[in-house]
């Protein structure tokens, strides 16, 4: 919970893990999600693992019991499923590793709360009702924090923070307790990396993420690129 930012990477090529990892961690970024959507991710997070020992490595997209040990195996200490089964539940659960649920309906998050779980990912957040859906669950689902996922970026993230306040405790942003502000910028990520930053993966400029970031924001950052175009020179982050 000292995560303000939890960037969600998907990584193609192992030298470039250990890098960005410690980029991430350096920038205040210390809780990370790598996602199995390559070959090379279980391999990538044994790289962080054994390169970055202070990063917390999670794994992304856990669809199954067998993607959850083999996560487990490569060092992830907590799991993030695009959906919810109570399958993947019970593996995560048995293997003590921390799970962050994906839910769309309340049938899931129900399905969820019967196992225990009651820190969900709302996902995919924008397609699946957006501000809508979390006001209406609201009501039957008050005592369940939600972590919007999907669709969130710099240009609406500030509606998920109003509605954070206007309800403290019931989404993940603005919880009390999530540490520090890490800001993201051009230039943190270029005294870090040494790399020029040309472009960053948001809809919005590099100063309206920092804006994001600017209070305790608990946010997950789609699609962040691994390979900070190759670590050259010049890269796109």
């Amino acid at each position: 919970q000292d995560a303000p930012v939890i960037p969600v990477i998907v990584l193609n090529d192992v030298a470039h893990a250990g890098p960005l990892a410690r980029a991430l961690v350096a920038g205040g970024d210390r809780m990370l999600e790598v996602t199995l959507r390559t070959p090379q991710a279980l391999a990538c997070m044994e790289a962080i693992a054994k390169e970055v020992p202070e990063a917390v490595i999670g794994a992304g997209t856990v669809r199954s019991a067998a993607d959850a040990q083999a996560a487990a195996k490569a060092g992830a200490m907590f799991a993030v499923s695009p959906g919810y089964t109570r399958s993947v539940g019970k593996a995560c659960r048995e293997l003590g590793l921390p799970l962050l649920p994906g839910v769309a309906t309340g049938s899931e998050i129900m399905m969820a709360q019967e196992d225990g779980y009651t820190e969900l990912k709302f996902f995919p957040a924008m397609q699946a009702g957006g501000l809508a859906m979390l006001k209406a669950w609201q009501g039957p689902f008050g005592d369940v924090r939600f972590c919007p996922t999907g669709g969130v970026s710099a240009a609406n993230a500030p509606e998920f923070l109003a509605l954070a306040k206007s309800k403290p405790g019931q989404l993940f942003y603005g919880t009390p307790g999530l540490g520090t502000t890490a800001h993201l910028s051009t230039e943190l990520l270029k005294s870090m990396t040494g790399i020029d930053i040309v472009h960053v993966p948001y809809k919005g400029s590099a100063p309206a993420l920092t804006d994001l970031v600017a209070g305790r924001v608990h946010v997950m950052i789609d699609n962040l690129p691994a390979r900070l175009a190759q670590i050259a020179p010049q890269a796109a982050c």
